[in-house]
């Protein structure tokens, strides 16, 4: 695909700020379309640049050097995770009061009090939990049925997050504090976007967050009591209530805000992560037998073993590639805490920089041919922290990437260990941001069958092909998607 300059929207102007690398232009439109809009801005204007609307202005900053910049510089750019704080004594304000919009040395601190149940000795004991859960989705795919991929990925995350956070002991009283953190975390999705700009459509579902808000602290609360009642677990609230009554120095308010937002940033992220990459696994046959013979020779069981879920050379290209060439996250913010510069801008405090791993991950001078989907790339390139970074980079790098990375590694083998997947020919697939994450936005159908080792892609439609580069289709397998 093409960055060449692109043509002018009657909504954007290229401005002469003393030229400066400035677009006028709205920035609802920016939210409606965030890849369009950093697109444009990345092609009109390169790694840094400013969209203004009247007096407000957003920056963006693409690649590695100006990313470097704004991630590892954590005193002057400040983390905001949630658009809306909502009112001071609020549940909202509250259940957003957690690590990842903490800054300075309250993040430190809070930091190393969170990063306990996400140490190497911790995660090795989820290990069996996850390869359970992954087993019994794998039993309910039977052959011959057609399945929503987003949609099981979606629930299947869903579930084994809640349990892992909220009470490896408690499923069912974990997953409604899941469904509960879902419903909250999707209208904050939803309604994140008023915040840039006014839109009444989307202020009128304020009161349903507050309200989302205070359902899901009095759940979370509820569990606490549990915990404390003499129920404490394996899970990581259990590990973090043990921590918070040793050490004394963490309120019940932000070990809420900690839990929650774990949620929120590990949850939906790992089901688009294992979504997209069983997609662009069905539409490139050559590399999904490459991985399947891995597989087959490699695992004994239907999953990785512990010791072999970092030893799986082709399963670790394959998915270093998915989240390089769809990333869940496309993009994400910091905000400006004191006057700085920027490349050619002078920065003023509260300023809103818009950072991409969907661009920066998308710049062909990192990654030649960067809309195709190549694993074998990554046997000869090791980019920069800051050039490839799917769980961010710098002092607030993502704490649950071991994690998601160990879920993700005993997933994917374990469904494709057993089952073949094909994309129901004619499927019309399309991904768009929502907030900040790459959603598929439609029903992803594939054909579940017993693996049999003879993989095909099928004719898909959809904006997925503005996305990534998909091979071309065999005439017979287009007559027949006819």
């Amino acid at each position: 695909m093409s960055h060449s300059p692109l043509p002018s929207s009657p909504a954007l102007r290229i401005a002469d700020d003393g030229h400066l690398p400035v677009t006028h232009g709205r920035i609802m439109d920016f939210a409606a379309d965030p890849i369009a809009g950093m697109r444009r801005m990345w092609a009109w204007h390169g790694e840094v640049s400013a969209l203004q609307e009247a007096t407000q202005r957003i920056y963006f900053v693409f690649g590695p050097e100006y990313t470097r910049q704004v991630l590892s510089d954590s005193q002057r750019f400040h983390s905001s995770f949630f658009a809306i704080r909502g009112p001071r004594k609020s549940a909202q304000r509250r259940v957003t009061s957690g690590l990842l919009t903490m800054n300075g040395d309250q993040h430190k601190e809070q930091r190393r009090f969170v990063m306990g149940p996400f140490q190497k000795r911790a995660i090795a004991a989820y290990h069996d939990h996850v390869a359970g859960h992954s087993q019994d989705l794998v039993r309910s795919w039977q052959p011959g049925t057609t399945r929503d991929v987003a949609a099981d990925m979606t629930h299947y995350m869903l579930r084994l997050t809640s349990s892992i956070l909220f009470g490896l002991d408690q499923p069912e009283l974990a997953y409604n504090i899941g469904e509960l953190t879902e419903k909250w975390v999707a209208l904050n999705h939803r309604i994140g976007p008023a915040a840039l700009t006014s839109d009444p459509g989307l202020v009128a579902e304020y009161d349903l967050l507050l309200q989302s808000a205070e359902d899901l602290e009095k759940a979370v609360l509820e569990m606490i009591r549990l915990r404390r009642g003499g129920h404490l677990g394996h899970d990581v609230l259990s590990l973090l209530i043990r921590a918070h009554d040793e050490m004394g120095n963490v309120s019940d308010d932000q070990l809420i805000g900690h839990i929650v937002l774990l949620f929120g940033a590990a949850h939906l992220t790992s089901a688009h992560t294992l979504t997209w990459t069983l997609f662009l696994l069905a539409q490139h046959p050559e590399i999904m037998r490459q991985l399947n013979d891995e597989l087959q020779s490699s695992l004994v069981g239907s999953s990785p073993t512990h010791e072999q879920v970092d030893a799986l050379p082709v399963l670790d290209r394959v998915m270093k590639e998915s989240m390089r060439v769809l990333p869940a996250s496309a993009y994400s913010q910091r905000i400006a805490a004191e006057p700085v510069q920027l490349g050619p801008f002078e920065v003023s405090p509260t300023s809103v920089i818009v950072f991409s791993q969907f661009i920066t991950h998308h710049m062909p001078e990192l990654f030649p041919q960067p809309e195709k989907f190549l694993p074998e790339r990554w046997e000869t390139i090791s980019p920069s922290p800051y050039a490839y970074l799917p769980f961010g980079a710098g002092p607030r790098m993502c704490i649950g990437a071991a994690l998601g990375m160990m879920q993700l590694k005993i997933s994917l083998p374990t469904f494709l260990k057993t089952r073949k997947v094909t994309v129901v020919p004619g499927s019309e697939i399309n991904g768009r941001v929502i907030s900040t994450m790459l959603f598929p936005t439609d029903p992803v159908p594939m054909l579940i069958e017993e693996n049999d080792g003879r993989f095909e892609a099928s004719h898909v439609t959809g904006n997925i092909h503005s996305l990534v580069d998909l091979p071309a289709v065999a005439p017979q397998i287009l007559r027949r998607a006819a």
